[in-house]
């Protein structure tokens, strides 16, 4: 028998675990924080190309803009973003994944009882 913690022994086990949302929703975040920390570091130290504009981010994150302080500033919005839409996408496939074994499990009961009253 398994406990929530532990990892099953069987590739189909594992797959059908639940994702923890916490831990889904803060390495989405954080790997959202680096990826816009970098960004905006890169074209801070590099020339900014004429086809990037990060600027237009200060649309969606207040305070942000392509200076260092606003690397920070977009690096703690791009982690709060990434950590609210990772805790959503687990909450999704694991209700998803739950109402889905409901359904095949009901199909297979159903299907087990189906010619129950012809033994009557």
């Amino acid at each position: 028998m398994t406990t929530p913690n532990t990892v099953s022994k069987e590739p189909l086990t594992a797959a059908f675990l639940p994702l923890h949302k916490l831990a889904f929703g803060m390495a989405t975040g954080v790997a959202a924080a680096l990826l816009l920390f970098l960004l905006t570091a890169l074209n801070i130290v590099l020339n900014p190309r004429p086809g990037i504009d990060l600027g237009l981010l200060r649309e969606y994150f207040a305070g942000y803009s392509v200076t260092w302080p606003g690397a920070f500033i977009g690096a703690a919005w791009a982690g709060f973003a990434g950590f609210v839409m990772g805790w959503f996408l687990a909450f999704g496939r694991n209700l998803l994944l739950a109402v889905m074994l409901v359904v095949v499990r009901t199909r297979a009961e159903l299907s087990q009882t189906k010619d129950f009253l012809d033994h009557i």
